[in-house]
């Protein structure tokens, strides 16, 4: 088991423990808003075992089925966990409406608070390590992960502000309608997963600030070279594949081009870990004078 994978699971115990201790808070309150905050725990114990099942299948190595990988399987994970979020919302809502328009008192609120603000420490700390470890490790299923448990740190104080401002005001309205403001948060949370998924199922290409640093290495390393055309990028969970055209000098050998290849991979790869690099090298009339002049 990678450390990618032990993370994953770690999600699931830790989504789970939440899980049961915002149930325990709302049952001491009775807050609906409280309730919203626990329903939104059960997506995230589901979107933990999405994760860690998506990880587990990307970590395969290449087959005849799949000579590519199966990195691609995380933005699945992704993908289903916006799912869970706007399902989870709809839930939310369905609870909150009602109560918003026959509001009631809630009942002993600070032990319940208490358990909920201890919920929401091991979520926040958690959130801080998925993050660390989702951009270490460049895992899709991690950051969606970390992205959807501190979405739900900040959704749980903003509950736990609300209800006290419930308790000690008296306005019981407050607690069904931060209920609705959860719905609308977790709604929002799930568009931005979905959103960055489908980008890489669709074979979004790298950033800006990657595409502008592998021109650099390209121009930096392919000394002896006179053109790099064609450049292309895309990301599949932790892998990034650059393809290029080389244009060499008609008179040079293969093996002089061979080990001009050698040093441009080697240059991306230390750049971009993981990276699959594909070189296709072609004679001097092939030229096309735009891209990365290397003369």
């Amino acid at each position: 088991m990678n450390r990618t994978t032990r993370i994953a699971l770690g999600s699931v115990v830790v989504a789970a423990v939440v899980l049961g201790l915002k149930f325990v808070a709302y049952g001491l309150t009775g807050s609906v808003a409280l309730y919203s905050d626990a329903l939104e725990s059960i997506i995230n114990v589901a979107a933990a075992v999405a994760a860690l099942v998506a990880l587990r299948v990307a970590s395969r190595p290449a087959d005849a089925n799949h000579p590519y990988g199966h990195t691609k399987a995380e933005y699945f994970s992704a993908v289903a966990e916006g799912v869970l979020i706007v399902l989870a919302a709809v839930a939310i809502l369905t609870e909150a409406v009602p109560a918003l328009l026959n509001p009631r008192s809630v009942d002993a609120p600070y032990p319940g608070l208490l358990v909920n603000f201890g919920a929401s420490v091991l979520n926040g700390l958690w959130a801080s390590v998925l993050l660390r470890e989702g951009r270490r490790h460049r895992s899709p299923a991690l950051l969606a992960d970390g992205r959807h448990v501190l979405s739900d740190v900040v959704t749980s104080v903003g509950v736990l502000v609300g209800v006290v401002l419930a308790g000690v005001t008296g306005w019981a309205v407050l607690d069904p309608l931060l209920a609705v403001l959860v719905a609308l948060n977790v709604l929002w949370s799930g568009w931005g997963l979905m959103r960055e998924s489908v980008g890489g199922l669709m074979d979004a290409g790298a950033d800006p600030a990657t595409t502008h640093r592998l021109r650099q290495l390209m121009s930096e390393h392919a000394e002896g070279a006179l053109e790099i055309h064609d450049v292309r990028t895309r990301h599949a969970g932790r892998v990034t594949f650059v393809e290029f055209h080389l244009v060499v000098p008609g008179q040079m050998t293969v093996e002089e081009a061979h080990h001009i290849c050698d040093r441009l991979e080697d240059a991306i790869r230390a750049e971009l870990e993981g990276a699959s690099v594909t070189i296709h090298v072609e004679p001097q009339e092939k030229a096309k004078h735009h891209g990365v002049l290397v003369l």
